[in-house]
């Protein structure tokens, strides 16, 4: 029979465990902090304390701290546009043998990220957009945006667990390419694609 606990930290850091077997052990974490960029790094540091703890993503530690931070940044100032009156909240998932899954969420007014322009392309490299969001799908394995851009997902999985799910994906691909287009399914292309957000 498993075993959950849940516990409070600072700063506003919520958290839920719950062991199963070995191989079951998840850790939820809830956390809000004020659109300060100097309550980035606590944070994140708190956060990152909890998941090398969890070890739901063995040495990759460094790259989801990275992803993370820029983010959260992100949030503060793009999204919140560092209004004190407003928060930005942080859902972790942790699951061992699978990865972690983060959502970061402002209270801002969100944006178009199909109109976000592709920071690699030379008429772009002086923009002062997109450079965040290269990084992020840089460092995790998967970056997507829901509710009108005002949510940012990220997955970072172990490498057994990316194996198994990139075999998973390849037998379910859809037939029909127009189904690739639902925006439930958007993900970045490679880099080296024509086209920054629909992979074409």
């Amino acid at each position: 029979m498993g075993r959950t606990e849940t516990t409070v930290e600072p700063p506003d850091v919520r958290v839920h465990m719950d062991w199963g077997s070995t191989d079951d052990f998840s850790l939820d974490i809830e956390a809000w902090m004020p659109s300060e960029i100097e309550a980035v790094t606590p944070l994140v540091d708190e956060l990152m304390r909890l998941v090398e703890r969890s070890h739901c993503v063995p040495g990759n530690e460094r790259p989801v701290r990275l992803a993370l931070r820029e983010a959260l940044y992100n949030a503060v100032i793009h999204g919140n546009r560092l209004d004190p009156a407003k928060l930005v909240e942080v859902r972790c998932r942790c699951e061992r043998e699978k990865g972690l899954h983060v959502l970061v969420k402002d209270q801002g007014q969100g944006f178009d990220f199909k109109t976000v322009l592709h920071p690699r392309a030379a008429e772009n490299l002086q923009a002062e957009q997109g450079r965040g969001i290269l990084l992020m799908r840089y460092w995790m394995d998967e970056v997507w945006f829901e509710q009108g851009g005002t949510e940012v997902h990220m997955r970072k999985g172990t490498s057994a667990y990316n194996t198994n799910e990139m075999a998973r994906r390849e037998r379910n691909k859809p037939s029909l390419p127009e189904e690739q287009d639902c925006a439930s399914l958007l993900r970045y292309p490679e880099p080296i694609s024509s086209s920054w957000w629909t992979g074409d």
